[in-house]
């Protein structure tokens, strides 16, 4: 797991985004003391289908009800 300065980092992003994308681990530090990792993001966990929360989810009628005008000048 490469550790690398800032200024290093500020001008050679493209190269070390590639590299993290290639599944290596970057640390990015300032004065020697670690601040962030570079990694690439991860792919979603799981397809999504469309109606699979149905019958899951319940709405009540007062959810349907205006809301009281207290609260609506708070949202003012």
């Amino acid at each position: 797991m490469p550790t690398v300065k800032i200024h290093h980092a500020k001008t050679h992003l493209s190269r070390l985004i590639q590299e993290a994308c290639e599944g290596e681990e970057i640390i990015i530090a300032r004065g020697g003391q670690p601040l962030v990792r570079l990694e690439p993001l991860r792919g979603k966990k799981g397809q999504r289908k469309p109606g699979s929360m149905k019958g899951k989810l319940k709405v009540g009628p007062e959810f349907f009800q205006p809301l009281p005008e207290r609260e609506l000048e708070a949202w003012e």
